[in-house]
């Protein structure tokens, strides 16, 4: 069983209170609920690695969550920030592609699926910052590089991906 809302919140104000117990089931279901959300992210080898970083994550920055505020898409918060880590980490560092058993499947599909997404977000943005988001967080240019593209000062350039990704990830959660 993988807990709802109202169970992650109530663990996780027992995990800051202290309560080990609580924070032990806490992280044995986001570990839970991690898998699912990793599955048909990553190949299959990588979903444990990330997963334990996100617990860590979770557990270290557990202070950070406001109870006010719901527990789901603050984790979901730390997972994909993780995941964009992990995919530039892969892109840049491995040159070997992937064996045809790691694919993940239908992966045609979801990255058109995902690349209409992504762009019919990108459409809701100002263009400056779905450029140098596409640019830097996509594309993997640095800071300096995507700032000599556009023309913008390298301190703009950093605003718009702050600014943009905070718009993106307010989209993504009023559509949840």
């Amino acid at each position: 069983m993988v807990a709802d809302e109202p169970t992650f919140a109530r663990l996780m104000m027992a995990t800051q209170d202290g309560d080990k117990a609580a924070a032990n089931v806490l992280l044995a279901e986001a570990g839970v609920w991690l898998e699912r959300y990793f599955k048909r992210r990553i190949p299959p080898h990588a979903i444990d690695d990330l997963v334990q970083e996100v617990l860590i994550a979770l557990y270290t920055k557990r202070a950070s969550w406001d109870p006010a505020r719901p527990f789901l898409p603050w984790m979901a918060a730390i997972a994909r920030y993780r995941w964009v880590d992990h995919l530039r980490k892969v892109y840049k560092h491995e040159s070997k592609e992937l064996l045809e058993g790691d694919a993940v499947e239908d992966s045609d599909e979801e990255v058109v699926m995902s690349r209409v997404s992504l762009d019919r977000l990108f459409k809701q943005l100002p263009h400056k910052q779905s450029q140098v988001i596409e640019l830097v967080k996509i594309g993997g240019l640095s800071i300096r590089e995507a700032a000599q593209k556009t023309g913008q000062s390298e301190s703009l350039v950093k605003v718009n991906i702050h600014r943009g990704l905070k718009k993106l990830a307010a989209l993504v959660e009023e559509e949840q």
